[in-house]
Protein backbone atom coordinates (compact mmCIF):
# COMPACT_ATOMS: atom_id res chain seq x y z
CA UNK A 1 0.00 0.00 0.00
CA UNK A 2 2.45 2.48 1.22
CA UNK A 3 4.89 3.23 -1.37
CA UNK A 4 7.44 3.50 0.43
CA UNK A 5 6.62 0.08 3.50
CA UNK A 6 9.18 -2.23 3.86
CA UNK A 7 9.82 -4.50 6.89
CA UNK A 8 12.84 -4.44 8.98
CA UNK A 9 15.68 -7.02 8.23
CA UNK A 10 14.48 -10.25 7.62
CA UNK A 11 16.82 -13.27 6.72
CA UNK A 12 15.34 -15.59 4.05
CA UNK A 13 16.25 -19.05 3.44
CA UNK A 14 16.26 -19.18 -0.44
CA UNK A 15 17.46 -22.28 -0.73
CA UNK A 16 17.45 -24.02 -3.98
CA UNK A 17 16.50 -24.75 -7.59
CA UNK A 18 12.84 -23.92 -7.87
CA UNK A 19 11.68 -22.14 -4.35
CA UNK A 20 15.12 -19.98 -4.85
CA UNK A 21 13.63 -18.19 -7.28
CA UNK A 22 10.39 -18.12 -6.25
CA UNK A 23 11.77 -16.19 -3.01
CA UNK A 24 13.59 -13.77 -5.75
CA UNK A 25 10.55 -12.86 -7.83
CA UNK A 26 8.48 -12.73 -4.42
CA UNK A 27 11.34 -10.30 -3.52
CA UNK A 28 11.74 -8.22 -6.87
CA UNK A 29 8.07 -7.69 -6.92
CA UNK A 30 7.69 -6.70 -3.13
CA UNK A 31 5.05 -9.33 -2.76
CA UNK A 32 4.74 -8.70 0.91
CA UNK A 33 4.23 -5.35 0.15
CA UNK A 34 1.81 -5.79 -2.26
CA UNK A 35 -0.56 -7.52 0.36
CA UNK A 36 -1.58 -4.54 1.22
CA UNK A 37 -1.89 -2.86 -2.17
CA UNK A 38 -4.55 -6.05 -2.76
CA UNK A 39 -6.13 -5.50 0.66
CA UNK A 40 -6.89 -1.94 -0.14
CA UNK A 41 -8.00 -2.54 -3.82
CA UNK A 42 -10.09 -5.19 -2.29
CA UNK A 43 -11.62 -3.05 -0.04
CA UNK A 44 -12.39 -0.05 -1.78
CA UNK A 45 -13.61 -2.23 -4.51
CA UNK A 46 -16.48 -4.13 -2.25
CA UNK A 47 -17.48 -0.87 -0.89
CA UNK A 48 -17.99 0.29 -4.92
CA UNK A 49 -19.91 -3.07 -5.66
CA UNK A 50 -23.26 -3.01 -7.49
CA UNK A 51 -25.33 -4.87 -9.97
CA UNK A 52 -22.95 -4.67 -12.65
CA UNK A 53 -19.79 -5.72 -10.66
CA UNK A 54 -20.32 -8.27 -7.86
CA UNK A 55 -17.49 -10.04 -5.28
CA UNK A 56 -15.59 -11.72 -8.02
CA UNK A 57 -14.94 -8.36 -9.97
CA UNK A 58 -13.84 -7.29 -6.95
CA UNK A 59 -11.33 -9.57 -6.15
CA UNK A 60 -10.04 -9.25 -10.19
CA UNK A 61 -10.12 -5.45 -9.08
CA UNK A 62 -7.90 -5.98 -6.94
CA UNK A 63 -6.03 -8.30 -8.69
CA UNK A 64 -4.96 -5.79 -11.76
CA UNK A 65 -4.12 -2.93 -9.50
CA UNK A 66 -1.63 -5.36 -7.33
CA UNK A 67 0.21 -6.23 -10.74
CA UNK A 68 0.37 -2.41 -11.70
CA UNK A 69 2.20 -2.04 -7.88
CA UNK A 70 4.36 -4.98 -8.61
CA UNK A 71 5.03 -3.59 -12.06
CA UNK A 72 6.06 -0.04 -10.21
CA UNK A 73 8.45 -2.45 -7.45
CA UNK A 74 10.33 -3.75 -10.38
CA UNK A 75 11.01 -1.03 -11.98
CA UNK A 76 11.89 0.96 -8.78
CA UNK A 77 14.76 -2.18 -8.07
CA UNK A 78 15.59 -1.59 -11.70
CA UNK A 79 16.55 2.42 -11.52
CA UNK A 80 18.18 2.09 -8.02
CA UNK A 81 20.53 -0.63 -8.17
CA UNK A 82 23.46 1.61 -7.44
CA UNK A 83 21.56 3.10 -4.31
CA UNK A 84 20.90 -0.30 -3.23
CA UNK A 85 24.19 -1.95 -3.50
CA UNK A 86 24.78 0.84 -0.30
CA UNK A 87 22.42 -0.39 1.94
CA UNK A 88 22.66 -3.27 4.33
CA UNK A 89 18.68 -3.89 3.70
CA UNK A 90 18.94 -4.30 0.23
CA UNK A 91 22.59 -4.93 -0.65
CA UNK A 92 21.38 -8.75 -1.51
CA UNK A 93 18.57 -8.01 -3.81
CA UNK A 94 18.37 -10.45 -6.73
CA UNK A 95 19.29 -7.85 -8.98
CA UNK A 96 22.07 -7.11 -7.64
CA UNK A 97 23.61 -10.63 -6.84
CA UNK A 98 23.03 -11.73 -10.43
CA UNK A 99 19.42 -13.97 -9.31
CA UNK A 100 17.75 -11.66 -11.67
CA UNK A 101 18.67 -10.05 -15.02
CA UNK A 102 17.75 -6.42 -15.50
CA UNK A 103 16.29 -7.47 -18.97
CA UNK A 104 14.54 -10.43 -17.13
CA UNK A 105 12.90 -7.54 -14.58
CA UNK A 106 12.16 -5.22 -17.07
CA UNK A 107 10.37 -7.72 -19.25
CA UNK A 108 8.01 -8.63 -16.29
CA UNK A 109 7.54 -4.76 -14.93
CA UNK A 110 6.80 -4.11 -18.43
CA UNK A 111 4.63 -6.96 -19.21
CA UNK A 112 2.68 -6.95 -15.58
CA UNK A 113 2.34 -2.95 -15.99
CA UNK A 114 0.15 -3.41 -19.43
CA UNK A 115 -1.51 -6.18 -18.46
CA UNK A 116 -2.98 -3.90 -15.75
CA UNK A 117 -3.68 -0.92 -18.20
CA UNK A 118 -5.41 -3.10 -20.38
CA UNK A 119 -7.09 -5.63 -17.93
CA UNK A 120 -8.82 -2.29 -16.01
CA UNK A 121 -9.75 -0.37 -19.17
CA UNK A 122 -11.73 -3.94 -20.96
CA UNK A 123 -13.04 -5.43 -17.67
CA UNK A 124 -13.66 -2.54 -15.99
CA UNK A 125 -13.44 1.31 -17.15
CA UNK A 126 -10.94 3.67 -18.67
CA UNK A 127 -10.80 5.85 -15.36
CA UNK A 128 -9.65 2.78 -13.50
CA UNK A 129 -7.16 2.41 -16.16
CA UNK A 130 -5.88 5.44 -16.60
CA UNK A 131 -5.94 6.20 -12.81
CA UNK A 132 -3.54 2.78 -12.00
CA UNK A 133 -1.46 4.25 -15.06
CA UNK A 134 -0.64 7.82 -13.58
CA UNK A 135 0.20 5.96 -10.27
CA UNK A 136 2.61 3.49 -11.63
CA UNK A 137 3.78 6.81 -13.41
CA UNK A 138 4.08 8.80 -10.66
CA UNK A 139 5.82 5.94 -8.64
CA UNK A 140 8.51 5.29 -10.67
CA UNK A 141 8.96 8.78 -12.91
CA UNK A 142 8.71 11.09 -10.00
CA UNK A 143 9.00 9.50 -6.27
CA UNK A 144 12.09 7.62 -7.19
CA UNK A 145 14.16 10.26 -8.69
CA UNK A 146 12.88 12.83 -6.38
CA UNK A 147 14.54 10.30 -3.37
CA UNK A 148 17.72 11.85 -4.07
CA UNK A 149 17.03 15.70 -4.43
CA UNK A 150 14.09 16.49 -1.60
CA UNK A 151 12.62 15.20 1.43
CA UNK A 152 9.49 16.09 -0.17
CA UNK A 153 9.62 12.35 -1.95
CA UNK A 154 7.95 11.19 1.05
CA UNK A 155 4.88 13.48 0.18
CA UNK A 156 4.52 13.25 -3.52
CA UNK A 157 5.16 8.73 -3.16
CA UNK A 158 2.13 9.08 -0.20
CA UNK A 159 0.18 9.63 -3.30
CA UNK A 160 0.37 6.13 -5.24
CA UNK A 161 0.99 4.92 -2.04
CA UNK A 162 -2.86 5.84 -1.52
CA UNK A 163 -4.51 5.44 -4.63
CA UNK A 164 -5.24 1.23 -4.96
CA UNK A 165 -8.01 1.99 -2.40
CA UNK A 166 -9.52 4.50 -4.46
CA UNK A 167 -9.04 2.94 -8.15
CA UNK A 168 -10.58 -0.42 -6.42
CA UNK A 169 -13.67 1.69 -5.57
CA UNK A 170 -13.73 3.19 -9.33
CA UNK A 171 -13.29 -0.25 -11.19
CA UNK A 172 -16.32 -0.98 -10.08
CA UNK A 173 -18.49 2.60 -10.22
CA UNK A 174 -17.09 4.40 -12.81
CA UNK A 175 -16.55 7.29 -10.85
CA UNK A 176 -15.04 8.78 -7.66
CA UNK A 177 -17.97 8.93 -5.11
CA UNK A 178 -17.40 9.80 -1.13
CA UNK A 179 -16.01 6.15 -0.25
CA UNK A 180 -13.01 6.68 -3.06
CA UNK A 181 -12.16 10.41 -1.50
CA UNK A 182 -12.49 8.88 2.20
CA UNK A 183 -10.16 5.91 1.63
CA UNK A 184 -7.41 7.56 -0.36
CA UNK A 185 -7.40 10.59 2.47
CA UNK A 186 -7.21 8.07 5.26
CA UNK A 187 -4.29 6.12 3.68
CA UNK A 188 -2.55 9.26 2.55
CA UNK A 189 -2.15 10.28 6.27
CA UNK A 190 -2.04 6.94 7.55
CA UNK A 191 1.73 6.88 5.23
CA UNK A 192 3.37 9.10 7.02
CA UNK A 193 3.71 7.92 10.76
CA UNK A 194 3.94 4.44 8.75
CA UNK A 195 6.97 5.91 6.87
CA UNK A 196 8.85 8.41 9.41
CA UNK A 197 9.13 5.19 12.19
CA UNK A 198 10.64 2.92 8.80
CA UNK A 199 12.82 5.88 7.87
CA UNK A 200 13.94 6.57 11.60
CA UNK A 201 15.13 2.77 11.82
CA UNK A 202 16.65 2.75 8.68
CA UNK A 203 18.41 6.64 8.28
CA UNK A 204 21.56 4.68 9.11
CA UNK A 205 21.24 2.88 5.33
CA UNK A 206 19.35 5.91 3.79
CA UNK A 207 22.18 8.43 4.92
CA UNK A 208 25.03 5.74 3.24
CA UNK A 209 23.18 5.71 -0.15
CA UNK A 210 22.34 9.89 -0.17
CA UNK A 211 18.78 9.39 -0.35
CA UNK A 212 16.88 13.10 1.36
CA UNK A 213 14.73 11.15 4.13
CA UNK A 214 13.99 13.45 6.83
CA UNK A 215 15.30 11.83 9.12
CA UNK A 216 18.93 12.03 7.42
CA UNK A 217 18.75 15.84 7.75
CA UNK A 218 20.13 18.26 9.99
CA UNK A 219 17.85 17.81 13.30
CA UNK A 220 15.70 14.97 10.86
CA UNK A 221 15.76 12.71 13.42
CA UNK A 222 13.51 14.67 15.99
CA UNK A 223 11.27 16.18 12.48
CA UNK A 224 10.43 12.62 12.13
CA UNK A 225 9.09 12.08 15.20
CA UNK A 226 6.84 15.37 14.74
CA UNK A 227 5.98 15.00 11.54
CA UNK A 228 4.73 11.21 12.58
CA UNK A 229 2.66 12.72 15.09
CA UNK A 230 0.87 15.47 13.02
CA UNK A 231 -0.27 13.35 10.71
CA UNK A 232 -1.31 10.31 13.42
CA UNK A 233 -3.27 13.88 14.85
CA UNK A 234 -4.09 14.49 11.25
CA UNK A 235 -5.44 10.88 10.37
CA UNK A 236 -8.28 10.76 13.68
CA UNK A 237 -10.42 12.92 12.06
CA UNK A 238 -10.04 11.74 8.42
CA UNK A 239 -10.71 8.25 9.45
CA UNK A 240 -14.31 9.72 10.91
CA UNK A 241 -15.00 11.23 7.10
CA UNK A 242 -17.26 8.36 6.42
CA UNK A 243 -19.69 8.53 9.47
CA UNK A 244 -20.12 11.93 9.36
CA UNK A 245 -20.97 12.07 5.10
CA UNK A 246 -23.30 8.97 6.20
CA UNK A 247 -21.38 6.14 4.42
CA UNK A 248 -20.77 4.41 8.08
CA UNK A 249 -22.57 4.13 11.23
CA UNK A 250 -21.73 4.00 15.06
CA UNK A 251 -19.71 0.98 15.30
CA UNK A 252 -17.52 2.38 12.47
CA UNK A 253 -16.93 5.87 13.91
CA UNK A 254 -16.63 4.32 17.64
CA UNK A 255 -14.23 1.77 16.79
CA UNK A 256 -12.20 4.31 14.24
CA UNK A 257 -11.49 6.76 17.03
CA UNK A 258 -10.27 4.25 19.79
CA UNK A 259 -7.57 2.94 17.38
CA UNK A 260 -6.95 6.50 16.12
CA UNK A 261 -6.28 7.28 19.93
CA UNK A 262 -3.92 4.23 20.38
CA UNK A 263 -2.13 5.49 16.95
CA UNK A 264 -1.45 8.81 18.52
CA UNK A 265 -0.10 7.59 21.71
CA UNK A 266 2.24 5.65 19.98
CA UNK A 267 3.28 8.19 17.42
CA UNK A 268 2.93 10.83 20.66
CA UNK A 269 5.94 8.55 22.39
CA UNK A 270 7.99 8.40 19.50
CA UNK A 271 7.82 12.30 19.16
CA UNK A 272 8.52 12.45 22.50
CA UNK A 273 11.91 10.13 22.46
CA UNK A 274 13.17 9.26 19.62
CA UNK A 275 14.86 5.43 19.92
CA UNK A 276 14.72 2.24 18.05
CA UNK A 277 12.32 0.26 20.45
CA UNK A 278 9.78 3.52 19.87
CA UNK A 279 10.10 3.38 16.42
CA UNK A 280 9.19 -0.07 15.60
CA UNK A 281 6.64 -0.13 18.01
CA UNK A 282 4.69 2.66 15.76
CA UNK A 283 5.63 0.71 12.93
CA UNK A 284 4.54 -2.60 13.88
CA UNK A 285 1.17 -0.73 15.28
CA UNK A 286 0.30 1.59 11.94
CA UNK A 287 0.71 -2.61 10.03
CA UNK A 288 -2.48 -3.34 12.68
CA UNK A 289 -4.30 -0.14 12.38
CA UNK A 290 -4.85 -0.12 8.43
CA UNK A 291 -6.03 -3.81 8.01
CA UNK A 292 -8.22 -2.88 11.53
CA UNK A 293 -9.67 0.08 10.19
CA UNK A 294 -10.79 -1.71 6.93
CA UNK A 295 -12.32 -4.28 9.35
CA UNK A 296 -14.21 -1.86 11.29
CA UNK A 297 -15.83 -0.82 7.36
CA UNK A 298 -16.71 -3.75 6.97
CA UNK A 299 -18.03 -4.91 10.09
CA UNK A 300 -20.12 -1.76 10.48
CA UNK A 301 -21.93 -2.43 6.37
CA UNK A 302 -22.77 -6.01 7.55
CA UNK A 303 -24.18 -4.36 10.97
CA UNK A 304 -26.71 -2.38 8.98
CA UNK A 305 -27.31 -4.98 6.53
CA UNK A 306 -25.21 -4.17 3.30
CA UNK A 307 -24.27 -7.64 1.74
CA UNK A 308 -20.73 -7.74 0.55
CA UNK A 309 -21.19 -10.91 -1.11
Amino acid sequence: MSSHSVEPNVVVDRGTGLWSRVIDWTQMLKLRLASLVVLGAFVGALLGMNEAHGFASAIEAAFWIACSAASGCALNQVIEQEIDSRMERTKDRPLLTGRISVRDAVLVSALLGAAATIGLALRFNLLSSFLSLGSLFTYVAVYTPLKKVSALNTFVGAFPGAAPVAIGYAAMTGDIGSWAISLFLIVFAWQFPHFMAIAWIHREDYRRAGLAMVPVLPGGERAAGIQALGHSLILTPISVLPALWGDVGLVYAIGALVIGVVFIVFAARFALVQNEARARALFYYSLVYLPALFALILADRLFDGVPLV
